[in-house]
């Protein structure tokens, strides 16, 4: 896949009674800071901003370390945005309403 920008729409929603669903996000929105991309958390979704392959391994990083850590069920809503010949940000979706 080409290297420009893309961003995406993260949500994680664990479908658990162990231990409060948000503390399972917390730890998902923890993997996508250490990842060292652009995110943004919001009270639905944390978008990110970043080449199409750290995006994904974002999202693979995620899923191995729900699976790794024990939660027993999940829900990952993704909406990526690709923009075929350059970068797509989320400022630029965005900037007029600033």
């Amino acid at each position: 896949m080409h290297q420009h920008v893309i961003n995406a729409s993260l949500q994680i929603l664990p479908i658990v009674q162990d231990k409060h669903p948000y503390e399972w996000v917390d730890e998902a929105i923890a993997i996508i800071q250490q990842s060292n991309i652009k995110y943004e958390v919001g009270p639905f979704a944390t978008v990110v901003e970043g080449t199409y392959e750290e995006v994904l391994t974002v999202i693979n990083n995620i899923n191995d370390y729900l699976q790794q850590k024990g939660c027993a069920e999940w829900i990952l809503n993704a909406q990526i945005q690709i923009r075929a010949n350059g970068n797509i940000t989320g400022d630029e979706k965005i900037a007029k309403f600033k």
